[in-house]
């Protein structure tokens, strides 16, 4: 398959089974769940292009595609493989600029890899690979304007800095090294190397200073669910519920040589939905 592949009748819930986004949007009513299960297939892929092994150049120019489409999605002349977009994009308002971002996002992974950004980039980075799917993701929820984009903001951050925390080792592997270039000066570590950098002693510094910055973005996003109604909030608060579960399980592991995959329960799953799908 080449990259440039539609996703001409494609099944998106299907794409989307497996994850823990998936757990989270089932509880939706239908509009909203399809709407859902759009916006993650698109991420989908996006991320599988900018992911994947294919000459840069190419992958860039099946980046430019999906640009290409969206603009022809909200000029009204729809490609086939976002034909099924048209209503949840007049029913819930989605902004054109969010699935631009997202592509964006998703691109600053291409030209090179990913090493030591400064703050400021990594800020930019989660806001538009994460944020910006939240931005979508609450106009499908029915959360008013103001908090939701606060709401995208900070669970987008706290959500992604998990990510890079859970997956430092695995984005190493492949080149990539996500924690910010100032926290690993003020650990002592001056290499970019990913690789040279998971060795380093003073690693769990590093993280665990990003670690604090997730933690303030999960108590912010909190706040901002707890004055909402619930019912327009059980997505979201499932998906920061498993997360919240992975940073603590990252915690309590640490981040010092050996470092073992950490994986939420099942029955920790299980009782996530049953807390706060049942309204």
């Amino acid at each position: 398959m080449t990259l440039e592949a539609t996703a001409d009748n494609v099944d998106h819930g299907t794409a989307a089974s497996g994850s823990s986004f998936y757990a989270a949007m089932r509880i939706l009513p239908r509009a909203q769940r399809d709407a859902m299960f759009q916006v993650y297939s698109f991420c989908r892929e996006v991320d599988d292009i900018a992911d994947s092994d294919g000459p840069r150049p190419e992958r860039l120019a099946a980046l430019q595609k999906w640009r290409d489409d969206i603009d022809a999605l909200y000029q009204g002349n729809p490609p086939p493989r976002l034909r099924d977009y048209v209503a949840s994009v007049k029913t819930f308002g989605l902004k054109r600029e969010d699935f631009l971002a997202i592509i964006d996002g998703m691109e600053m992974d291409v030209p090179q890899e990913i090493r030591a950004p400064d703050l400021a980039t990594l800020d930019l980075y989660c806001d538009r690979v994460a944020s910006a799917v939240g931005r979508l993701s609450v106009r499908i929820f029915g959360m008013p304007e103001e908090d939701g984009i606060l709401l995208a903001h900070h669970l987008g951050r706290a959500l992604q800095l998990t990510n890079i925390l859970r997956d430092i080792d695995e984005d190493a592997g492949i080149g990539r090294l996500y924690l910010p270039r100032e926290a690993l000066l003020f650990a002592g570590i001056t290499s970019d190397d990913p690789v040279k950098v998971m060795q380093e002693r003073a690693l769990p510094k590093v993280c665990n200073s990003v670690a604090v910055r997730a933690k303030t973005h999960f108590e912010k996003a909190d706040e901002i669910m707890r004055r909402n109604r619930r019912r327009a909030v059980r997505a979201p608060r499932i998906m920061s519920k498993y997360y919240r579960a992975v940073f603590d399980l990252l915690l309590e592991r640490g981040f010092a040589l050996p470092r073992e995959p950490v994986r939420v329960s099942k029955l920790t799953k299980i009782g996530i939905i049953l807390r706060y799908a049942i309204i």
